[in-house]
């Protein structure tokens, strides 16, 4: 999985978590953001999105009402156990905690804690919901291999988020498919990358997510919808 570091002028270029949206209109977007998403938005959580707009790679984050999408669609599973590829501060781990009954569990896996630790620690520790977090330090396929390995494993969690590394997209969804239920979820973010997949489709980065789209468009053993939300959001039904 990418370190921080080098998704860093990445996120520079795509703003930050609160304009952070493939509308054409920002005040629409705005609007939607007051009238719907932050209302319902519990305090720790607020506090945690505002700490981390305030990082300097804020754009790494899930946007605010992709964060409120996670929880609905997890608490309409009954999603018990959850896995996350990609970290950052925890903002959008957050709401899945929140999301999950107190007996739910969440395998977090990032390259580091840095961010985590500094930023999403403390408020999580706060909300009550860290006891959930089964937080794993490392690069993601290594991490997925492992949990693979153990057959107990197998089928065993829910829904799982993955906003790490492009490029590895398509590793991690062959890792998954062996983790997450039939029935399950598995949601990738970033599957428009800023309207570059057709903007500048020869680009490295457009150009892998490109192949990942039309990888998982022709993937049979889950039933796909691409939304416009955030920068992009791919969702895979396990089927089979």
């Amino acid at each position: 999985m990418a370190g921080e570091g080098s998704k860093a002028k990445a996120a520079a270029g795509s703003g930050n978590l609160h304009n952070k949206t493939l509308l054409k209109s920002q005040p629409l977007y705005q609007y939607i953001l007051e009238s719907t998403v932050f209302p319902r938005e519990p305090d720790c959580l607020r506090e945690l999105r505002l700490a981390t707009a305030s990082h300097p790679m804020a754009g790494m984050a899930a946007s605010p009402d992709e964060v409120q999408l996670f929880g609905l669609l997890i608490e309409m599973l009954g999603a018990r156990n959850t896995i996350e590829v990609g970290v950052f501060t925890g903002y959008s781990l957050l709401a899945t905690a929140l999301a999950l009954p107190d007996d739910g569990k969440i395998v977090a896996i990032h390259v580091t804690r840095e961010s985590y630790d500094r930023v999403g620690s403390p408020v999580i520790d706060k909300a009550g919901v860290a006891h959930k977090i089964d937080f794993r330090v490392g690069l993601a396929l290594p991490v997925l291999d492992q949990m693979v390995a153990e057959e107990g494993n197998h089928g065993a969690f829910d829904f799982a988020f993955v906003d790490a590394d492009k490029v590895n997209f398509l590793n991690y969804h062959e890792r998954l498919l062996q983790l997450v239920r039939v029935g399950g979820l598995i949601a990738y973010d970033n599957t428009l990358w800023s309207g570059s997949v057709v903007a500048t489709p020869d680009e490295p980065l457009a150009a892998a997510t490109r192949t990942f789209n039309a990888a998982i468009a022709a993937d049979r053993r889950v039933h796909v919808c691409q939304l416009a939300i955030a920068d992009g959001l791919t969702l895979c039904r396990r089927v089979a």
